[in-house]
């Protein structure tokens, strides 16, 4: 299956739950408006009144959960970051020196030149032990990936590029959109019950009278009805999960074209006592189905997110004996797994990685290039979306190939606008770049005019490979800017490219992978789309 089928089947998986939840919805409203017709009923109304009031009730209802859903996405309209930031995630700086997060930096990045996705803004759940991680967001331009303090400290290197590669998956196959409307969806059916709920409180303490039964015994049916939707919503929301998270387990072995990290990770969430589960139960119930693993222990496996992790690992590696487990959770239970000592036993010092820029040992270039590139059409189109050990391998060497000093402003905030216009600036004596840095000040203003010009020559040393990977790491901290000077930004860089009357093959790709992720930023849950749907426009 190659990314459009995934595509077609996120779309399909995606027309398949909103029918189900149509389906939820319907069955409620029904019910709730029959408990109204029956009190009415009881009470001796004739049909025209029985009937203005389940039509006011079927309103009633529709705006309840209508007004939860929209509730819901408009505060997570801001994507992955939100969605992080709501679970009490902490934002990572991808200059830290620290020898965890310097990994998981450097592992997110090498993924990020592979794969062609800019890279995702990184958090960490500080105060979660056990080994977890999600990935959300409505694009990949919106994309962050959070990770528990717990993976970074248990898992070795190749264990965290397994678990990323993962996350990786769910973001190339179109499940991040997904998971976020069913945050939506949910909150719209729970708040019917909460509203039930609220207004049996409300009548009670107000002690109300016999005119006002009626109104509690459907705030009765309100809350039982809306509660017991959110129960099989949960369970469509559980089925929908756990098939998205076989595929994603599958995508990242074929990322990472190994197994053992994959099933070295599933192995200690079930060797270790805190295994995935999160410290807040209810944060960890609303973003469930977004988690690696499961984010609580669960009675039913009803509500089960992901397979049993026995199943994963089965799938993963079919020689896998369960009763290894039990010799896991008895040296777990004596000393914790040390990721970052498991790596230096395997011959790699974290201490000069994080001093090098690097977290692994740099692949040879020359075999990356050596890998055949795709050049038919067919080739191309079924590589889409895709991650092979090749592009893995050129990603990693890519990554080591980047002068520390570029990779470092451009992926700094203050720094990234200057580097980003640097790339696109004309040669040094050539009368076009004045009028380039005219236009930068103008719209950027002087000192990233300055910033800009300063680094024109390090970026002019750049080989060709290399500038839109670095454009790429820079994208993240380009979104985080103010919408106007995002414009801006776009704006003179459209400029800078056709300054000199023609518009090279890099101008274009450049400016346009901006623009399309910066207009993706600034409404994430609103696609953007650009250049032509059709051949025949383009002849």
């Amino acid at each position: 299956m190659n990314f459009f089928d995934h595509q077609r089947a996120a779309k399909g998986t995606t027309l398949k739950l909103v029918f189900l939840f149509v389906v939820a919805v319907v069955a409620m409203v029904a019910s709730i408006d029959a408990v109204a017709a029956l009190v009415m009923m009881y009470k001796g109304a004739d049909v025209s009144m029985i009937l203005v009031v389940v039509i006011g009730v079927t309103a009633v209802t529709l705006l309840i959960i209508a007004g939860g859903m929209i509730t819901k996405t408009v505060a997570l309209r801001q994507g992955g970051s939100a969605v992080a930031t709501s679970v009490g995630a902490i934002q990572v700086d991808p200059t830290s020196t620290d020898p965890q997060l310097r990994r998981l930096v450097n592992v997110v990045e090498e993924m990020s030149l592979a794969s062609g996705v800019p890279m995702p803004r990184l958090f960490v759940l500080p105060q979660d032990s056990g080994i977890n991680a999600f990935a959300a967001g409505f694009t990949p331009a919106d994309a962050a990936i959070a990770v528990t303090s717990g993976a970074l400290a248990r898992l070795n290197r190749d264990e965290l590029q397994g678990v990323i590669g993962h996350e990786f998956s769910h973001i190339l196959n179109g499940d991040m959109r997904l998971n976020i409307r069913l945050i939506g969806l949910l909150n719209g059916i729970l708040l019917i019950g909460l509203t039930g709920m609220r207004v049996l409180q409300f009548g009670g303490r107000a002690g109300g009278s016999r005119g006002a039964a009626p109104i509690w015994v459907v705030a009765l049916a309100m809350m039982m009805l809306g509660f017991v939707g959110v129960f099989f919503a949960n369970i469509i929301k559980a089925a929908v999960a756990r098939q998205r998270e076989r595929l994603a387990d599958a995508s990242a072995v074929q990322f990472t074209r190994q197994t053992n990290g994959l099933v070295g990770a599933l192995k200690k969430i079930a060797g270790i006592p805190a295994g995935s589960a999160l410290r807040d139960a209810d944060r960890a119930t609303e973003v469930s189905h977004m988690l690696f693993g499961e984010g609580r222990r669960r009675f039913s496996s009803l509500y089960a997110t992901h397979p049993p992790l026995i199943d994963r690992i089965k799938a993963l590696d079919p020689t896998f004996d369960p009763r290894e487990l039990e010799a896991l959770k008895q040296q777990y239970q004596q000393r914790l797994p040390d990721g970052l000592a498991e790596d230096a036993i395997a011959g790699f010092s974290p201490t000069l990685a994080a001093r090098a820029g690097t977290s692994s040992p740099v692949p040879s270039v020359a075999d990356a290039d050596a890998d055949r590139l795709a050049v038919s059409p067919e080739e191309i189109a079924a590589r889409a979306g895709t991650i092979s050990q090749a592009d893995l391998r050129r990603g990693a060497g890519l990554h080591a190939k980047l002068p520390p000093g570029a990779r470092q402003v451009a992926t700094q905030p203050s720094t990234a606008p200057a580097a980003v216009v640097a790339l696109l600036l004309a040669p040094a004596g050539d009368p076009v770049r004045e009028r380039q840095l005219a236009s930068v000040q103008k719209r950027l203003g002087a000192a990233q005019a300055q910033a800009a010009a300063a680094l024109a020559d390090t970026m002019a040393a750049l080989p060709a490979d290399e500038r839109l990977p670095l454009i790429e790491l820079a994208i993240p901290q380009l979104v985080v800017h103010p919408a106007a000077n995002r414009e801006a930004l776009i704006g003179v860089l459209e400029e800078l490219a056709s300054a000199d009357g023609s518009v090279s093959m890099f101008e274009y790709c450049a400016t346009r992978l901006v623009w399309v992720y910066l207009r993706d930023a600034a409404d994430p849950h609103r696609r953007s789309r650009v250049g032509n749907g059709s051949l025949d426009r383009v002849r």
